[in-house]
């Protein structure tokens, strides 16, 4: 049976945008061969409150990797939400994400991208 979902911390050791982007893509990868359906990217908000630098880089990243075809669908942590269209279809896909501590708690620290 394959692991739905992986979870992809990017902030805990506060690496720079440059060190983070390239886990990402590593992560993406690396799931993509494993057969992995789900990634949860855990990149923090900013100490600042208003975003951190992190955050829009990893998002900004996980544009162009969805305009190039290696990402599905990407769902930021505030609309990680069973109100949220996109989240109800990947819940309907993969019922166990159901389970997922971050759902419906409007989390900007993370964002979930489906493969």
């Amino acid at each position: 049976m394959r692991n739905v979902c992986r979870v992809v911390d990017l902030k805990s050791d506060m690496p720079t945008v440059e060190v983070a982007r390239s886990r990402l893509n590593a992560a993406i990868t690396d799931a993509k061969k494993s057969g992995v359906a789900v990634l949860k990217v855990i990149h923090g908000y900013g100490s600042s409150g208003v975003g951190g630098a992190l955050r829009d880089a990893v998002r900004a990243s996980l544009r162009r990797r969805r305009k190039d075809g290696l990402v599905r669908e990407i769902i930021h942590g505030e609309k990680w939400d069973v109100f949220d269209e996109r989240t109800r279809k990947l819940l309907d896909e993969h019922p166990d994400l159901g389970r997922d501590a971050d759902l419906n708690r409007s989390n900007e620290g993370i964002t979930v991208v489906v493969l």
